[in-house]
């Protein structure tokens, strides 16, 4: 007998609460369009990190937001099997995951694997963007498995 294959769910929408600032909000902004990007230096061209109020590099303040494809690669993930509070009984396989983002120079977001059977995932997997609309006006960034 063979074991079902679990496939990756996602948490519940009640336990994420958006709180943005003048750093985040084009983030998110450009979320809700679907469109996934990055800040990055206008005085120097490094890519930032998501939230910094400066740039790591040269301490610059300047920013401008940069599209990115929406594809990345796995670059850390761990599989959550057991739910440690009721609100994700029903959200079990649920798969947290750092994605390294194509084109953000190295920059990683945190973000959660769905659809995808556990046994599929692996470090270095191809990922690309999903986009989930709540139903409060949030759109998140989730990541698939690419074909």
């Amino acid at each position: 007998m063979t074991e079902p294959v679990l496939v990756s769910k996602a948490p519940p929408d009640s336990l994420f609460e958006l709180a943005t600032d003048q750093w985040t909000e084009p983030y998110w902004q450009a979320a809700r369009e679907h469109r996934l990007v990055w800040p990055t230096c206008t005085a120097c061209g490094a890519a930032r990190e998501l939230g910094a109020p400066f740039c790591h590099h040269c301490l610059s303040q300047d920013i401008a937001w940069k599209p990115l494809s929406g594809r990345g690669t796995l670059y850390s993930y761990t599989v959550v099997r057991f739910p440690l509070i009721e609100a994700m009984n029903d959200c079990v396989p649920y798969v947290p995951a750092v994605v390294e983002l194509e084109g953000a120079g190295g920059h990683r977001l945190i973000s959660n694997v769905v659809g995808a059977p556990l046994d599929a995932l692996r470090v270095g997997a191809a990922v690309e963007v999903s986009w989930h609309d709540r139903a409060d006006g949030v759109t998140v960034a989730r990541f698939v498995l690419a074909e």
